[in-house]
Protein backbone atom coordinates (compact mmCIF):
# COMPACT_ATOMS: atom_id res chain seq x y z
CA UNK A 1 0.00 0.00 0.00
CA UNK A 2 2.85 2.24 0.96
CA UNK A 3 3.90 1.61 -2.38
CA UNK A 4 1.21 3.69 -4.20
CA UNK A 5 0.78 5.73 -1.42
CA UNK A 6 4.24 7.49 -2.06
CA UNK A 7 4.53 7.22 -5.73
CA UNK A 8 0.85 8.91 -5.88
CA UNK A 9 2.37 11.69 -3.53
CA UNK A 10 5.83 11.96 -5.61
CA UNK A 11 3.70 12.34 -8.91
CA UNK A 12 1.70 14.90 -7.14
CA UNK A 13 4.29 16.70 -5.86
CA UNK A 14 5.78 16.52 -9.58
CA UNK A 15 2.60 18.28 -11.23
CA UNK A 16 2.65 21.00 -8.83
CA UNK A 17 6.08 22.15 -9.18
CA UNK A 18 5.72 21.29 -12.90
CA UNK A 19 2.74 24.06 -12.94
CA UNK A 20 4.47 26.55 -10.20
CA UNK A 21 7.75 26.23 -12.61
CA UNK A 22 5.53 27.20 -15.69
CA UNK A 23 4.59 30.05 -13.46
CA UNK A 24 8.01 31.25 -12.97
CA UNK A 25 9.45 30.78 -16.23
CA UNK A 26 10.60 27.13 -15.78
CA UNK A 27 8.65 24.90 -17.22
CA UNK A 28 11.50 23.11 -19.10
CA UNK A 29 12.99 22.47 -15.08
CA UNK A 30 9.87 21.73 -14.05
CA UNK A 31 9.68 18.68 -16.74
CA UNK A 32 12.82 17.24 -15.13
CA UNK A 33 11.89 18.08 -11.89
CA UNK A 34 12.88 15.00 -9.00
CA UNK A 35 13.28 12.65 -11.23
CA UNK A 36 15.87 10.58 -9.12
CA UNK A 37 13.35 10.09 -7.04
CA UNK A 38 12.01 7.07 -9.50
CA UNK A 39 15.66 5.41 -9.10
CA UNK A 40 15.68 2.50 -6.79
CA UNK A 41 18.29 4.70 -3.87
CA UNK A 42 15.32 6.96 -3.65
CA UNK A 43 12.20 5.15 -4.43
CA UNK A 44 13.12 2.32 -2.29
CA UNK A 45 13.19 4.34 1.10
CA UNK A 46 10.57 6.34 0.06
CA UNK A 47 8.14 3.64 -0.21
CA UNK A 48 9.67 2.19 3.22
CA UNK A 49 9.68 5.25 5.58
CA UNK A 50 6.45 6.90 3.91
CA UNK A 51 3.90 8.55 6.48
CA UNK A 52 1.78 10.73 4.19
CA UNK A 53 2.17 14.35 6.28
CA UNK A 54 5.78 14.92 5.75
CA UNK A 55 8.46 13.68 4.06
CA UNK A 56 9.76 10.10 4.33
CA UNK A 57 13.49 11.35 4.54
CA UNK A 58 12.43 12.31 7.57
CA UNK A 59 11.76 9.30 9.08
CA UNK A 60 14.88 7.69 7.37
CA UNK A 61 16.76 10.03 9.46
CA UNK A 62 15.02 9.25 13.03
CA UNK A 63 15.54 5.56 12.10
CA UNK A 64 19.41 5.98 11.10
CA UNK A 65 20.87 9.33 12.13
CA UNK A 66 20.50 9.97 8.10
CA UNK A 67 19.03 9.86 5.42
CA UNK A 68 20.24 7.61 2.26
CA UNK A 69 17.40 8.78 -0.09
CA UNK A 70 18.51 12.62 0.54
CA UNK A 71 21.81 12.13 0.27
CA UNK A 72 21.08 10.73 -2.73
CA UNK A 73 18.60 12.89 -3.82
CA UNK A 74 20.78 16.64 -2.70
CA UNK A 75 23.45 15.42 -4.59
CA UNK A 76 21.65 15.30 -8.24
CA UNK A 77 19.01 17.86 -8.24
CA UNK A 78 19.98 22.01 -8.43
CA UNK A 79 17.25 23.79 -7.05
CA UNK A 80 18.56 22.08 -3.20
CA UNK A 81 20.60 24.39 -2.16
CA UNK A 82 22.55 21.77 -0.41
CA UNK A 83 24.12 20.79 -3.90
CA UNK A 84 25.13 24.30 -4.05
CA UNK A 85 29.04 23.82 -1.61
CA UNK A 86 32.31 23.96 -2.91
CA UNK A 87 35.24 24.83 -1.14
CA UNK A 88 36.11 28.01 -0.59
CA UNK A 89 39.65 29.17 -2.25
CA UNK A 90 40.18 31.57 1.19
CA UNK A 91 39.41 29.29 4.15
CA UNK A 92 39.84 25.87 1.95
CA UNK A 93 36.82 24.74 3.70
CA UNK A 94 33.42 23.67 2.57
CA UNK A 95 31.12 26.72 2.10
CA UNK A 96 27.75 27.12 0.78
CA UNK A 97 27.95 28.95 -2.71
CA UNK A 98 25.60 31.09 -4.68
CA UNK A 99 22.94 29.60 -6.23
CA UNK A 100 21.99 30.31 -10.10
CA UNK A 101 18.41 32.48 -9.80
CA UNK A 102 16.58 29.62 -12.41
CA UNK A 103 17.53 26.91 -9.34
CA UNK A 104 16.45 28.92 -6.79
CA UNK A 105 13.61 29.77 -8.70
CA UNK A 106 12.86 25.92 -8.74
CA UNK A 107 13.93 26.21 -5.54
CA UNK A 108 11.28 28.16 -4.35
CA UNK A 109 8.19 26.54 -6.73
CA UNK A 110 9.49 22.92 -4.99
CA UNK A 111 8.98 24.32 -1.27
CA UNK A 112 5.41 26.20 -2.27
CA UNK A 113 4.60 22.48 -3.57
CA UNK A 114 5.92 20.51 -0.79
CA UNK A 115 3.70 22.93 1.50
CA UNK A 116 0.77 22.17 -0.55
CA UNK A 117 0.99 18.61 -0.78
CA UNK A 118 1.47 17.93 3.05
CA UNK A 119 -0.45 20.73 4.62
CA UNK A 120 -3.61 19.91 2.12
CA UNK A 121 -6.49 21.42 3.24
CA UNK A 122 -4.48 23.44 5.87
CA UNK A 123 -2.24 25.13 3.78
CA UNK A 124 -1.84 29.15 3.44
CA UNK A 125 0.31 31.03 1.27
CA UNK A 126 2.58 31.98 4.42
CA UNK A 127 2.87 28.04 5.20
CA UNK A 128 6.12 28.08 3.28
CA UNK A 129 7.69 31.14 4.74
CA UNK A 130 6.58 29.60 8.54
CA UNK A 131 8.55 26.18 7.65
CA UNK A 132 11.18 28.04 6.41
CA UNK A 133 11.74 30.44 8.86
CA UNK A 134 11.10 27.22 11.92
CA UNK A 135 14.32 25.72 10.34
CA UNK A 136 18.14 26.18 10.44
CA UNK A 137 17.94 26.00 6.15
CA UNK A 138 18.89 30.28 5.93
CA UNK A 139 22.44 29.65 7.98
CA UNK A 140 23.22 26.96 5.76
CA UNK A 141 22.65 28.81 2.56
CA UNK A 142 24.24 31.60 0.72
CA UNK A 143 23.57 34.85 1.87
CA UNK A 144 22.47 36.01 -0.90
CA UNK A 145 20.51 32.76 -1.76
CA UNK A 146 18.94 32.80 1.26
CA UNK A 147 17.87 36.66 0.81
CA UNK A 148 16.82 35.89 -2.36
CA UNK A 149 14.29 33.44 -1.36
CA UNK A 150 12.96 34.51 1.62
CA UNK A 151 11.70 37.88 -0.30
CA UNK A 152 9.71 35.23 -2.43
CA UNK A 153 8.48 33.40 0.45
CA UNK A 154 7.46 36.62 2.31
CA UNK A 155 5.99 38.26 -0.83
CA UNK A 156 3.86 35.03 -1.11
CA UNK A 157 2.94 35.25 2.62
CA UNK A 158 2.18 39.16 2.09
CA UNK A 159 0.76 39.18 -0.91
CA UNK A 160 -0.35 35.34 -2.63
CA UNK A 161 0.72 33.60 -5.34
CA UNK A 162 0.36 36.30 -7.98
CA UNK A 163 2.78 38.69 -7.17
CA UNK A 164 5.14 35.77 -5.79
CA UNK A 165 5.14 34.52 -9.35
CA UNK A 166 5.32 37.59 -10.77
CA UNK A 167 9.04 38.25 -8.90
CA UNK A 168 10.24 34.98 -9.68
CA UNK A 169 9.30 35.14 -13.68
CA UNK A 170 10.83 38.95 -13.72
CA UNK A 171 14.31 37.53 -11.68
CA UNK A 172 15.00 34.69 -13.65
CA UNK A 173 14.13 36.76 -17.17
CA UNK A 174 16.40 39.26 -15.58
CA UNK A 175 19.26 36.99 -14.63
CA UNK A 176 18.66 35.30 -18.42
CA UNK A 177 18.84 39.08 -19.85
CA UNK A 178 22.06 39.82 -17.85
CA UNK A 179 23.99 36.78 -18.77
CA UNK A 180 23.28 37.29 -22.54
CA UNK A 181 24.54 40.86 -22.32
CA UNK A 182 27.57 39.15 -20.79
CA UNK A 183 27.84 36.53 -23.23
CA UNK A 184 27.34 34.04 -20.67
CA UNK A 185 25.35 30.82 -21.25
CA UNK A 186 26.32 29.26 -17.70
CA UNK A 187 25.44 31.10 -14.57
CA UNK A 188 28.56 31.97 -12.93
CA UNK A 189 30.84 32.21 -16.06
CA UNK A 190 33.72 33.77 -16.61
CA UNK A 191 32.70 36.48 -19.15
CA UNK A 192 34.45 36.05 -22.26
Amino acid sequence: MNLIRHFCTVIRHRHRVISHCRKAGILRQGLIHDLSKFSPPEFVPGVRYFQGNRSPNAREREVYGYSSAWMHHKGRNKHHFEYWTDVDPVTNKYAPVRMPVRYAAEMFCDRVAASKIYLGSLYKDSSSLDYYRSGNAASCMHPDTAALLESWLSLLAESGEKAAFAAVRKAVKDDRATRKAAGRTKPFETPR
